[in-house]
Order: structure tokens, then sequence, then C-alpha cells
């Protein structure tokens, strides 16, 4: 069980940004102009930003002291060997390529690893993940325990992989037809639902019987190793940095978005164990992203993730972190609002469909309250249902997710206790308010990631 012992913020704040605000008239305007898509929203119209965690953390003094001592030689950066030595310390990966984001080491490892034609499984899509895959000519299989698609089922472990659908998976499409297995460490469009230690034992046991690889998305595994720490059996007496490394050992390699767990504003990396692979990657990060050893990134910003990296280990940064995040989600069950259960790690979901049970998916719910939200109060949410999911290539029609969710998306350091009272204050106001709201219509559609760039109006 998670810990209920009060958390005390483990920092002080040393630097401030005052909030804006808007009247209710403006915001109408703003989101009107912005085709209701709040990824169009203008950062300065919004009071509270919680459409995503990446990038958006508040850094700590070491990092900024970090930030002075970057070394911007295009080869050979001192910073480039602090972040190696940081991955290999802390993850216990043996090879480390830099990347200007999360998404660059996507695109590297998606052209080394998948042929054209083959799957790739893995616990959940995520959307940049599931485009690089397709991308490179492969189809994403879900292989996630089916507890993940019912909000209201509290099991802890949502991110777990079921072990019998990857086993049939591999028995009707031959081990040989399988990229690797795509692991996320809390499953993002599930509600931040993380895998047990357990269940990645018997995943590798299997995936090692078939010498099929596993991939780790790690963005958040720092995360993931807290929830394991609080909630399975035999690990509450481990650090989360104990955990961190036997998850990271249990897999082949890793992406990561540096801008999640790291607390940095940019940078990804990719990490590898084999050393002929780790080869081909540094050819292709030239390619597409710059010398191996800056990878699209400044030295300061290197220097920065390393000592980021170190901080986001620690339990009682941690802690904090998924305390704040479960706050504010308990306060809105307490009020009725339907959540995702249990309560994720960074963010907490709305169950738009039981929020707006009058709204047709085609109509956009998830949109559809984001926008509410952002009208409602100035807070911007991420819807995570139908316009995140794409269109079928098949048929051309929309896919239809299970979930469709409204993402609360706390970052790191940078909101108080008082900011998550007044942002329980916004969507329980919005509920309140939901049976006379109507849906949306799609205007624009771009080719690829719609949900960052379409535009809808009102029905």
């Amino acid at each position: 069980m998670l810990t209920n012992k009060k958390i005390t913020t483990p920092y002080k704040i040393k630097m401030v940004e005052l909030i804006t605000t808007r009247s209710r008239e403006e915001r109408e305007q703003h989101i009107r102009e912005a085709g209701y898509n709040t990824f169009l929203l203008k950062s300065e119209d919004v009071q509270y930003d919680l459409l995503t965690d990446s990038g958006t953390a508040a850094m700590s003094d070491r990092q900024w002291a970090g930030m002075m001592l970057g070394d911007e030689a295009y080869a050979g950066s001192r910073n480039y060997y602090h972040l190696e030595a940081a991955v290999q310390q802390h993850y216990g990966y043996k090879y480390m390529v830099p990347t200007h984001q999360g998404r660059g080491a996507e695109h590297i490892l998606s052209r080394m690893l998948i042929k054209p034609g083959q799957l790739v499984p893995g616990n959940m899509y995520f959307t940049t993940t599931r485009a690089h895959q397709e991308l490179a000519g492969g189809t994403f299989a879900d292989v996630i325990t089916d507890e993940a698609y019912d909000p209201g089922n509290t099991f802890p472990f949502k991110g777990n992989i079921d072990l019998r659908k990857l086993e049939n998976l591999i028995a009707r499409h031959g081990a040989e037809n399988i990229a690797y297995l795509s692991i996320a460490t809390t499953v993002n469009m599930a509600g931040g639902q993380p895998i047990s230690l357990s269940n990645l034992k018997q995943v590798r046991a299997l995936t090692a019987r078939y010498n099929i690889r596993i991939v780790h998305d790690m963005a958040r595994v720092a995360e993931n190793a807290y929830m394991i720490q609080q909630q399975e059996s035999g690990y509450e007496n481990h650090s989360v940095a104990q955990i961190i490394k036997e998850i990271c050992s249990l897999t082949d390699a890793a992406t990561m978005s540096g801008k999640k767990d790291a607390l940095v504003n940019i940078g990804g990396l990719l990490a590898l164990n084999e050393h002929a692979l780790y080869e081909e990657a540094i050819n292709l990060a030239v390619l597409f992203e710059g010398l191996h050893t800056y990878g699209g990134m400044a030295g300061r910003d290197m220097e920065a993730k390393a000592i980021g990296i170190a901080e986001s280990v620690q339990d009682v940064h941690i802690q904090a972190r998924v305390q704040q995040v479960h706050y504010l989600g308990n306060k809105l069950i307490a009020a009725g609002v339907p959540v995702v259960k249990p309560i994720g790690t960074h963010g907490v979901y709305i169950d738009a469909t039981a929020f707006y049970p009058h709204i047709p998916q085609h109509q956009f719910p998830a949109q559809t309250l984001t926008a509410e939200l952002y009208i409602n109060g100035g807070l911007r949410t991420m819807e995570r249902g139908i316009v995140s999911a794409g269109r079928d290539k098949q048929t051309g029609d929309h896919m239809y997710p299970r979930l469709e969710l409204v993402r609360l998306t706390i970052p790191h350091r940078v909101y108080t206790k008082d900011h998550m009272d007044d942002i329980a204050d916004i969507v329980i106001d919005t509920y309140h308010q939901r049976e006379k709201v109507k849906g949306l219509g799609m205007m624009h559609e771009p080719r690829h990631l719609r949900f960052f760039q379409a535009r809808f109006e009102r029905l």
C-alpha cells in the first residue's frame, strides 16, 4: 500500500515565475482561435499548465550550476562523458547515444530493429513510439493486461504484460516476425500505470526462450520503481535506485525522453548493451541527430541531464513527486469526478466517457473536456483518446480506443499544494456543469500525430 505518511516537500523555492490570468471571455476567444486544441494555445494565456511533464520541470540549483560548465566542443564534450557515466551508474546499460529528445531515440531504434512486416508487441501503444514503428514498416500489437482497460479496476500493476497474449502472438506469427518487445515503465496511455518486477521477470524468461529482445521505454522508470517499492511484496526495503537498476537489468535496450524523469527541458538518449547495435546506432545518430558525443544536444544540457538523473533516483524526490499527484487525484475522487484508478504516477486521468456520457466518441468527448477545463479556469490539459489514437490505415476510419481520457499531468517541482487545491476546484466545477456541454467536430486533420495540430469546432 502507498504510504499515508505526510510528505514534506524536499526543496525550497529560490526563484518564482508570475502566473498570468485571463478572463473567461478572453479564454473563450483564445480556445476558439486555437481550434479547441490546447496544444495551439499560447503559454502566456494559460493559468495552470498541466499539458505535459515533458521538459516542464523546475531544474535544481545544481542543474543550473551545471549549465555553466557546458563544454560546447563539437566532438568529445566532457559533458557527454558525465552523461554516459550517469547512465551506466544509475541504469546499468553499457552504451549510451544522446539524442535531441526521446523520439530521436525511437527513430534510430526503429530503423535498426524493425523489418517491414514485423510485429512490435508492447504494453499499450504510445503515440510517437507507434508512429516510428509504423514508419519503419512495423505493426504494433497490444499485449497489456485486460485490467488496463477498466478505469475503475484498482489492480495496482495495470502496466503488466499478459503472458498468454504474448505467447499466443509468438505462436501465431513466429518469433522471427517479432522485432522486439516494447516495455514502458508506467504506461502513459493507461493512466500512468506501473509494471511489476515479478511480471517483468516472467516476461524476460519467456522472451529469452524465443531470443526476442526487450526494449525499455524508460522515460518514467523512477516513478515505476517507486510504485514497486510501495506495492510489490519483497521490495519495501529496497531503495528506488536499487529497483531501477533491477528493472533495467531485465531489458536489452532503452529509449528515454530525459524531459521527464531526468528533470531537464530538452534531451533524450538511446541506451544499449550490445556493442554491434551501438556501432550501428552511432552511425545513424550522425545522420539524424548529430555527432554521437552530442546527439543534437548542447553540452550544458547534457550536464544538466546527468545531474538530473542522479536527483531523480533519490527516494525523497520521487516520493514527493508521486504523492503530489495522488493528493490531486484523491481530491477529485472524493468529489465524485470519474478518474482512472488507481491514481498513476505522473498525472491524474479523467474518464471522459463517464464525465460526458451523452457525447458519443466520434464527437471527441476528451477533446471537448480539455476545452471546457481551459474555459472554466485557464487549466491546460491533454486529450488521450480517439484524437490521439488516429486513423485505421486500412479502413481510413477513426480508431476507437477503449479508453477516452483527459490527462492532468503534473510537472516536477513546479506547483504547490495550494495550486493542486485550485486545480481540483476547476475540475469539480466543470464536472457540475457537464450536462449542458456539447461535443466537437474536426475541421483540420494533419497526416501524422494529429492531436498536436488538429482543429475543431463546436457542434
